[in-house]
């Protein structure tokens, strides 16, 4: 599953990440841009681990959480020794922001508008939807996610085909976009990733529409039925 649709630091395995990057001396990348779409719980950034704030670059934006998606802003918080080398990097390759947008990007972070708990909980609600229609079809099985808004449910009980093959189709003939889990790796196979970045009325027609499209479809000759 795609890693910045997760947690950070809520399991064994991420102690374990954390502990061999102590030790070897690793830099660590932290991709926090959903950090305020969590429904369950609080997001915990990994900076705050003991002996990590010095080796973490830690990034985020105002796409996600404030839906600025067209303003193009994004931040990242660096340990001081590489504030200088990645400031002359930015200015020579992007330049700099404009004014208008810095400080909207300001007024957003200051201001915190209610509608970004307005957002999330419309977010609950359609995630709540779309598992809940997705885990209704045969073949389908789909884990609750616990923030971002994607699904990403198991496909392999269809004996439909690959990933990609199985998204394909569903395009094609179901008229619903999604991707194959192997966009995100190989570890992504027998997966779809859907967005539920819509309104209810369109997820449900997709989902219904995804329904229908299992329920005739015929399986592909080189596909095994698991």
């Amino acid at each position: 599953m795609p890693a910045a649709c997760r947690s950070c630091c809520g399991s064994r395995a991420t102690s374990s990440r954390i502990s061999i990057a102590r030790e070897r001396d690793l830099w660590v990348l932290a991709d926090e841009i959903y950090a305020e779409l969590i429904y369950d719980g609080s997001h915990r950034s990994i900076a705050v681990e003991e002996g990590m704030a010095e080796r973490t670059i830690l990034l985020d934006g105002f796409s996600k959480t404030f839906a600025m998606t067209g303003w193009r802003l994004g931040y990242g918080v660096f340990p001081r020794p590489l504030v200088e080398p990645v400031t002359k990097l930015v200015t020579n390759s992007v330049s700099c922001t404009a004014t208008f947008v810095q400080r909207a990007g300001a007024a957003a972070l200051s201001a915190w508008p209610v509608e970004v708990e307005r957002m999330r909980a419309a977010f609950r609600e359609r995630r709540d939807a779309v598992v809940r229609g997705l885990n209704a079809i045969p073949g389908i099985s789909c884990r609750m996610p616990h923030g971002a808004f994607y699904v990403f449910p198991n496909v392999s009980g269809l004996g439909l085909g690959t990933s990609a093959q199985v998204a394909d189709r569903i395009l094609d003939e179901a008229g619903v976009a999604v991707l194959a889990g192997t966009c995100f790796g190989r570890g992504g196979e027998g997966y779809l990733r859907l967005s539920y970045a819509n309104s209810l009325p369109n997820l449900a027609k997709a989902v219904e529409r995804i329904g229908g499209w299992v329920q005739n479809a015929a399986a592909l000759p080189s596909a095994k039925r698991g």
